[in-house]
């Protein structure tokens, strides 16, 4: 069975940093995309970052150039370093991995986290 673990949430101010952390179990994964998505009350839930089996890194116009998104491929981990945090990037973020190697995200896979929240105050 699947599982990911999301760590790393918490509450900063504006222009502070946070590292987000998720841990795989239950396959390997070391072939798939692995993503970060944020929700917030009210709203679908939009997609962050992704690091693609090739490496390459994808990220949403909003966060390109503040965070970074990076893996472990041998301890199926993925990381999602946020640095100048807006109050607009609060929500709850929620680790994605593809549900197929070599499978590009976007769109998600179908393997979600529970979720991680993230505050940033004014």
């Amino acid at each position: 069975q699947v599982q990911l673990v999301e760590s790393g949430g918490g509450s900063v101010q504006t222009g502070g940093s946070l590292r987000l952390s998720c841990i795989a179990s239950g396959g390997n994964f070391e072939d798939h995309a692995m993503a970060w998505f944020r929700q917030t009350p009210g709203e679908a839930r939009e997609f962050v970052a992704a690091i693609r089996w090739s490496e390459i890194e994808f990220y949403d116009g909003s966060v390109k150039g503040r965070f970074v998104i990076s893996r472990d491929r041998a301890k199926n981990m993925v990381f999602l370093q946020m640095n100048d945090l807006k109050p607009e990037d609060s929500g709850v973020y929620y680790c994605n991995v593809a549900t197929d190697m070599y499978r590009d995200i976007p769109p998600a896979g179908k393997f979600w986290g529970q979720g991680t929240q993230v505050t940033v105050g004014s």
